[in-house]
């Protein structure tokens, strides 16, 4: 990935993608403008690092306090520039600002340092110490989906850790992201936290900048990060597409299974990562479950006051339309919605019956209002169909049988899986969201693993007493001094007499 200057006063002209309309412009900012922001984000983040846990979890808070504060202009916000509905802004913003808290209670815990036991008695003369060092700073690079929410889940753990913070929200969704940092910068919390905007070139140069890297978007997007990141040697995670299964087991409560997968499918315009887009019912209760899933569509409204918003681009949109025709082309049944509505990028909540396994709508990532639904004959053909897939992001499983569905998750090839419910692990920073296969590598959140991953473990060995001026591996060697070593190495750790003593 090459980063290139931007021509002379270029910009990006920000529009609502319901409508159209202008909401604002932002700069595009070449290598130098990150470099220089880079270098004064290191520069602040000795001291963000030496406050420690406790004093930065104050900061965090704060933060929280700004955004609950400011929820009516932050979902404004959001609504202008992604055309969601109010609801599904209201929910971002909000879910979003609840989470500084767990990081904040729990940092020092995640970050204290630990102190291992000796692996063999000949080294019970030393303490061992394992801590951890933040990367000194953390690149966030972000989509369009949910641009409030993802810098945010991303951003917070690595602050709470102690490093500094360089956002690159996308290029369509960038408002958000920079009132995210206009609020830290509001409250006066320390100048750890900073945001670039520009097109792909501006991500290249947050990648040549950076200690970490955390990147959200597409799998063919992610492969060419993790291409740039290797190339510096420098970590990173990627959290990439998903092609999210729901099984439905003819034990389940239908009524809640449809209302699940429902929701699990059209939040945000099916515009999530971990939205249901494939969905495998068992034979026997295939027939009721569709009718009650397209009655239940039929009912979604759209529109900013609606339960569901726009598409974020033409597109997407376009994306959506073309997997329904093709599903239509090759024999699926459009229950309900199926094409575009209305001005904007609107597309109708849509249910498809007869699917195939092969068809786009069931091997793509469609990010879209749309539910196809297959018949199943049982669980063991739903899990195989389930698997089939080149993503492994999450699922979900419908069962009266809440130990069943325990059972049948530890075979989905995913990250994670949600019994009886959808997607529930995203709202919860205390258990790991990752991707499996090609949905990612590493993971985001998920309790003490989510913040350390943003830290770089040291290990330090010192003697417990008075030391000899000499240990018996120095030198100079003598076959006395090596001798009693090894023999005294087989007698603590080898398995057996003969073993033990050589004979």
């Amino acid at each position: 990935m090459t980063a290139t200057e931007p021509t002379v006063d270029e910009t990006i002209a920000i529009r609502n993608p319901a409508n159209g309309t202008q909401v604002g412009s932002i700069p595009v900012h070449g290598p130098s403008v990150v470099a220089e922001k880079a270098a004064r984000l290191r520069t602040a983040q000795q001291e963000w690092e030496a406050i420690g846990p406790v004093e930065r979890g104050r900061w965090l808070r704060q933060w929280q306090d700004w955004a609950f504060d400011n929820v009516d202009h932050l979902t404004d916000v959001l609504i202008s520039e992604a055309g969601k509905s109010r609801r599904d802004a209201g929910v971002e913003i909000v879910a979003t600002a609840t989470m500084p808290t767990y990081w904040a209670d729990n940092a020092a815990t995640f970050l204290k340092a630990s102190h291992p036991k000796a692996h063999s008695p000949l080294y019970q003369n030393k303490r061992f110490t394992t801590w951890y060092r933040p990367h000194q700073l953390v690149g966030v690079i972000s989509p369009w989906n949910f641009p409030f929410a993802l810098p945010c889940m991303d951003g917070i753990p690595a602050l709470a850790a102690g490093a500094a913070v360089l956002l690159k929200p996308s290029e369509v969704t960038p408002l958000s992201g920079l009132e995210i940092v206009r609020g830290w910068n509001e409250i006066g919390a320390p100048p750890v936290l900073d945001v670039v905007t520009g097109y792909g070139a501006t991500g290249a140069a947050v990648i040549d900048n950076v200690d970490y890297l955390q990147f959200t978007g597409s799998t063919g997007t992610g492969r060419r990060v993790a291409v740039a990141c290797a190339e510096r040697l420098i970590p990173f995670g990627l959290e990439l597409g998903g092609k999210d299964p729901a099984i439905v087991l003819a034990d389940a409560d239908l009524e809640r299974a449809a209302n699940g997968v429902l929701w699990g499918g059209l939040f945000n315009s099916g515009q999530v990562c971990v939205s249901v887009e494939r969905v495998f019912v068992e034979a026997p209760v295939y027939d009721e479950f569709v009718a009650k899933l397209t009655e239940k569509a039929r009912s979604v409204s759209q529109g900013a006051a609606g339960d569901i918003g726009a598409m974020a681009t033409d597109t997407q949109r376009d994306i959506v339309a073309r997997h329904v025709g093709e599903a239509t082309a090759a024999g699926a049944r459009v229950l309900t919605g199926g094409e575009p509505t209305g001005v904007g990028t609107y597309f109708a909540p849509t249910v498809l019956a007869d699917v195939d396994p092969t068809m786009t709508c069931m091997t793509e990532e469609t990010f879209g209002p749309t539910i196809p639904v297959i018949k199943v004959a049982d669980e063991h053909e739903a899990i195989r169909l389930a698997n089939q897939s080149e993503y492994g992001l999450s699922a979900s499983v419908w069962t009266g049988d809440v130990a069943r569905g325990e059972r049948i998750a530890t075979r989905l090839e995913v990250g994670a899986v949600n019994v009886n419910d959808a997607m529930t692990n995203i709202f919860c920073p205390n258990v790991p969201m990752a991707g499996w296969k090609e949905s990612g590598l590493g993971h985001r959140a998920g309790g003490d693993a989510g913040l350390l991953k943003y830290c770089r473990p040291q290990a330090i060995t010192a003697p417990r007493t008075p030391t000899m001026k000499s240990e018996l591996l120095w030198y100079p060697a003598t076959d006395r001094k090596t001798g009693m070593l090894l023999k005294a190495m087989r007698l603590v750790n080898a398995q057996g007499w003969k073993r033990k003593f050589g004979r």
